[in-house]
């Protein structure tokens, strides 16, 4: 099993940046897959980005294209959202996950196997 910490979270204004980390620990972090997922107040979870085991191969949902980055540092076991332009429909709580496979090129959560706590991010207008 692997654990999940996410961190970077917090209350910034429309327009700002964020960014978050995931720390893993407990598996081979570098074999596997990465992705970020939300979850706004009333509404379901949702795919963000994910990235490949490499990180040479990401794929982001379309509200967030162009604005978010993820990035890994295998080295550091860390996965990365870099948050650009935040706009306030971008408020959830934000979820790392580890995919099933070195690469998840769909946001399906069944491909990822384990998810981290959560970390709020609110952005104000």
């Amino acid at each position: 099993q692997v654990q999940l910490v996410e961190s970077g979270g917090g209350l910034v204004q429309a327009g700002g940046s964020l960014r978050l980390s995931c720390a893993a620990s407990g598996r081979t972090f570098s074999n596997y897959a990465m992705g970020w997922f939300r979850r706004a107040p009333g509404k379901e979870r949702e795919f963000v980005a994910t990235i490949s085991w490499s990180g040479g191969s990401t794929s982001y949902a379309d509200s967030v294209k162009g604005r978010f980055t993820i990035s890994r540092d295998n080295a550091k076991s860390t996965v990365y959202l870099q948050m650009n332009t935040l706009k306030p429909e971008d408020t959830a709580v934000y979820y790392c996950a580890v995919g099933r496979l070195s690469w998840v090129g769909s946001g399906t959560s069944a491909n990822f196997a384990s998810w981290g706590q959560g970390t709020q991010v609110t952005v104000s207008s």
